[in-house]
């Protein structure tokens, strides 16, 4: 990779024709990049996908590593915009960590190839998205966490470590997405449903609040 990761958004001026395109080149490709990784990953099966020839494609993104950061971007603006705890809709503790952990799951079952490219990035060491990962998640999970202390300050839950609770709900949430064909094979359904998904959050939910000590 070079210093092109540290420009992750195109420079060219957007226009809605150009942005239309874009957004259906990136929708293919983060499908392609789940299936083959980045480095298994050609321009030539993205250009197919989206039915272009493989100059066109190198007129939206000149390299396959722009391309990739913008996939990567595109991921982490959809989870940033739905995953704050502090957002979520309700006052109480319980409505919110529920409300938060549907979010979570329903972008798990709309966009499992986002979670699983995600997921390779991070376990190779974050090396290409890591400056943007911190620069817009930082801000957002240091919001929840002290969110998380105010409610154990007020005693509205048992006193717990905000960090390993994130990282619980991430965890149990995610696994949907990138070892949904295990489910799937646990379960014996070619595909998982809306009923496992809703079914996941309840359990999820209740579980999580129960340990956390919240009253309901």
């Amino acid at each position: 990779m070079s210093e092109e990761k540290k420009k992750i958004v195109s420079s060219k001026p957007q226009t809605r024709i150009r942005a239309a395109h874009e957004k259906t080149i990136l929708s293919e490709a983060e499908i392609i990049f789940a299936q083959y990784g980045y480095a298994g990953a050609k321009l030539s099966q993205i250009a197919k996908a989206v039915n272009i020839s493989k100059t066109n494609l190198l007129y939206y993104f000149p390299t396959k590593e722009s391309l990739y950061l913008n996939v990567l971007k595109n991921i982490i603006d959809i989870w940033l915009e739905k995953l704050t705890l502090f957002n979520q809709v309700g006052s109480d503790p319980a409505t919110k960590i529920k409300n938060y952990i549907i979010d979570k799951l329903e972008l798990s079952q709309k966009h499992p190839n986002a979670s699983k490219v995600f997921a390779n990035e991070i376990i190779n060491g974050a090396t290409n998205i890591g400056d943007y990962l911190q620069e817009r998640f930082s801000t957002t999970l240091e919001e929840d966490v002290k969110l998380i202390n105010t409610w154990i300050n007020e005693g509205k839950m048992d006193a717990i470590d905000p960090y390993h609770l994130f990282f619980m709900i991430w965890a149990s949430t995610q696994t949907y997405a990138d070892f949904s064909v295990q489910i799937q094979l646990a379960l014996k359904k070619d595909k998982l449903e809306q009923c496992d998904f809703d079914n996941a959050a309840e359990f999820i939910s209740k579980v999580v609040i129960k340990g956390l000590g919240i009253s309901q």
